[in-house]
């Protein structure tokens, strides 16, 4: 990403007057002779040479007055990460009297870092090496955590070694910063290293969440002996686990599908007297739906209710999409008003596989009521849930009933492709081309570009009821908009040709699939040939004329 601070450069105060400068510049002496020539010479440093020209600010109303706290307010509130370089590089260079400090660099460095624009915030780092502003090493941890995101784990470990070359002495928190980057990459070997010589290379003394992370490692790398050995290590190392410590070992369990053992560490966490958390009892419920066991997941979710744990919007997650998994639609109904009514947004895949089983079980209005109640909650449906339940709809022939869900829809949201698709092809397959091709062009004027499965769907809209041509109108407009068809297009069209004995239309059709480049799929030829040889008498010579004609 390069990104580079722009500026326009206005001569004010005693101007030379640049063309005639080019242009008389030919020798020494027009220069010496230029009056320009003694406005320079009496410059004597850069501050005089910028009070002679006026620098255009990236944003108006710049401020007269600008201290770092107030630059670092203009920075973190921009939009645009350009914009925010020049901002900053601005003040920096052709603000009076300012100067950059830790502050103002972290803000801008954190900015660049969240957007992935390594090379610029490598070249802050590098500025801020040669000033001699003192650091301080949240700044690191954020570059060792974004670097990690970005999937660059090497980035990560050599920002952590850098750390002291800034006069800032590491500690703790980016070492563990620096162990989580390498797991998130899947570097469980260097992270067992680093915790083994943390003390004798880096003078950093673990602590329990460090110790909580090497056994992420461990677990993530399926090995949870590795791990159970690390705890069993701990109090030598006088570091007390806590309940992310067995949690952490319980998730290793389940990963590896050993519920007993996991049973068992969680029996030992109440056991020492501890309450499991809501993630505590959601890794252990969604290692038994996991297996089948939704029994065993509700009475572990029951006892959330024994404890006083408040299930998360992940606990109704698992649970929520184990009851669609075994068809319990009205317990998993039951769980998302809940869900809703603690304030969690159900996710959209969740509720698109309610929606479908509803839907499969018949239960098509209380899949509208769900629908309807999401908006009420202001957990406004989005295009992946609204096709779902239009989809439905078509299926059972309630054309009207998906129109106007469509419209209200509508009102509060921006309907995808998908979403026009979807009931395009619900009104096509019913033949009400007319209302489908009003949504057509309703698509069309707001700006929503047609697929490929658009124009497939009218085309077997038209094709259906014996109008091919309309069809091929269609296709002939897919191609004129570079729209690439694919070999359900042609297959569609060859087959209601066939079919609607419009044997006119099929060398058109044929010589467009060659054209294009798609082809015609080999088992359509087939099943053509079949119906040609069968009947030689009167279209033996249709099959002769299209393979004259196409050169094939």
């Amino acid at each position: 990403m390069s990104i580079q601070c722009r500026f326009t450069r206005t001569q004010i105060l005693n101007p030379i007057n640049t063309a005639c400068f080019l242009s008389t510049a030919n020798t020494d002496d027009a220069f010496v002779a230029h009056s320009s020539h003694h406005h320079l010479s009496a410059i004597e440093s850069k501050d005089q040479l910028l009070k002679s020209y006026t620098v255009n600010p990236p944003i108006k109303p710049w401020p007269q007055k600008l201290y770092p706290k107030r630059l670092v307010s203009i920075i973190t509130s921009q939009q645009n990460l350009d914009l925010s370089l020049q901002i900053f590089n601005h003040a920096g260079k052709f603000h009076p009297g300012f100067e950059h400090n830790y502050e103002t660099y972290n803000a801008m460095i954190h900015k660049l870092a969240r957007a992935r624009a390594f090379g610029p915030m490598e070249t802050l780092l590098t500025q801020l090496h040669k000033s001699s502003i003192k650091c301080g090493e949240n700044l690191f941890i954020t570059v060792i955590r974004n670097y990690g995101i970005a999937s660059r784990p090497k980035h990560s470990l050599r920002t952590f070694l850098r750390i002291k070359e800034f006069g800032v002495e590491r500690s703790v928190r980016s070492f563990n910063t620096l162990l989580n980057a390498l797991i998130q990459n899947k570097r469980y070997d260097v992270v067992h290293v680093l915790f083994k010589n943390c003390r004798k290379k880096f003078n950093i003394i673990p602590n329990v969440f460090t110790c909580n992370i090497l056994l992420k490692a461990f677990c993530k790398n399926n090995d949870v002996d590795g791990a159970t050995k690390v705890l069993d290590e701990m109090p030598a190392m006088g570091m007390v686990p806590n309940v992310v410590t067995y949690t952490t070992i319980l998730g290793g369990y389940v990963s590896r599908g050993d519920m007993v053992g996991a049973k068992k560490v969680f029996d030992d966490i109440l056991d020492r007297g501890w309450i499991p958390d809501a993630t505590t009892y959601t890794i252990l419920m969604d290692g038994f739906c996991k297996q089948g066991r939704l029994m065993d997941a509700v009475k572990v979710m029951d006892g959330m209710d024994e404890y006083k744990v408040e299930p998360n919007d992940v606990t109704y997650g698992v649970m929520i999409e184990a009851f669609c998994k075994e068809k319990k639609s009205g317990e998993a109904c039951n769980l998302l008003d809940d869900m809703l009514e603690k304030k969690y947004v159900p996710s959209s895949t969740l509720c698109c596989k309610l929606i479908d089983l509803l839907c499969e079980e018949g239960k098509v209005e209380e899949a509208c009521d769900l629908w309807k109640k999401l908006l009420r909650k202001n957990c406004t449906p989005d295009n992946a849930i609204s096709s779902t339940l239009i989809h439905w709809l078509c299926k059972k022939d309630m054309i009207k009933e998906a129109r106007k869900l469509f419209d209200e829809f509508e009102r509060s949201s921006i309907p995808s492709v998908m979403t026009y698709n979807t009931l395009i092809a619900g009104m096509c397959e019913k033949g009400e081309l007319c209302e489908a091709g009003r949504l057509w062009d309703d698509m069309v004027e707001k700006g929503c570009i047609p697929s490929a499965f658009s124009y497939n769907m009218l085309i077997k809209g038209f094709v259906k009821v014996g109008n091919a041509s309309e069809g091929i109108r269609f296709l002939e407009e897919m191609l004129d908009k570079k729209c690439l068809p694919n070999k359900s297009t042609f297959s569609i069209l060859l087959e209601g040709l066939y079919d609607s004995r419009c044997e006119a239309d099929l060398s058109k059709v044929v010589s467009m699939a060659v054209s294009s480049g798609v082809g015609i799929d080999t088992d359509i030829w087939r099943a053509f040939l079949v119906k040609f040889v069968a009947n030689l008498d009167d279209e033996g010579a249709i099959l002769d004329r299209i393979l004259l004609e196409n050169g094939t």
